[in-house]
């Protein structure tokens, strides 16, 4: 072994210094990433008993004079899987850079090997080292694209019919809960109700509105 690492030159000897150490830190990324050790957090979690909390409860304040969230000109709303979203930026990751290093290191070493000239097969592992810190940066970008559209959008639950789970005052003087089907799933969501009674337990609603983030409902007579 020493003397196979004495003979080689000194040029093919960085390239190991560099494609080795980054290859190894590539591994434990990817073993850290399966184990879930990668990214925190998976944004808002629903079910049937525990889904989005819209902040507040039934003591919540007079809603009835709140502006109609349909009037939504100036928010800007976005799941972060515009492909414009994408900029060269994103590249520049430690997954990113960390490939480039462990593609531009080996590559360089096999061209070499295959009796390229040392300058040419730097450039070489150069390009295909871009390429894959192109490719890697892509493919966490739609990963994450997936993740965001997963997330519960409640403006989707517009025209939806649900039942009360919780109480919802009348003339929206306080929040009850709902639930219902929405995204190809069951959730519970803050609900007000602007008419004249109070929507009890079992109630049949339909979603007519949203404000500020709420659910504005009313009784499904049909």
């Amino acid at each position: 072994m020493i003397a196979w690492w004495d003979s080689l030159d000194s040029t093919v000897k960085i390239l190991y210094f560099i494609a080795i150490p980054s290859t190894l830190v590539f591994i434990i990324q990817t073993v850290m990433a399966f184990l879930g050790g990668m990214e925190g957090g998976e944004g808002i979690a629903t079910s049937d008993t525990s889904g989005l909390d819209l902040d507040g409860g039934l003591d919540g304040p007079d809603l009835g004079e709140m502006p109609d969230a349909m009037d939504i000109d100036d928010v800007q709303f976005g799941d972060g899987g515009n492909p414009a979203d994408f900029s060269i930026m994103r590249m520049f990751t430690l997954q990113g850079v960390i490939t480039f290093l462990m593609v531009t290191g080996w590559s360089s070493i096999a061209s070499i090997s295959a009796g390229a000239a040392p300058g040419m097969s730097i450039l070489l592992g150069v390009v295909l080292g871009v390429a894959a810190m192109y490719a890697v940066a892509k493919l966490i970008h739609a990963s994450r694209r997936l993740t965001e559209n997963g997330t519960l959008d409640v403006r989707n639950a517009i025209g939806c019919s649900g039942k009360v789970y919780i109480p919802i005052p009348a003339q929206g003087k306080g929040e009850g809960k709902i639930t219902l089907y929405v995204q190809g799933r069951y959730a519970e969501c803050d609900a007000v109700n602007m008419g004249e009674e109070t929507l009890r337990t079992g109630t049949s609603v339909r979603v007519v509105d949203m404000r500020n983030g709420v659910l504005v409902v009313e009784e499904d007579k049909e």
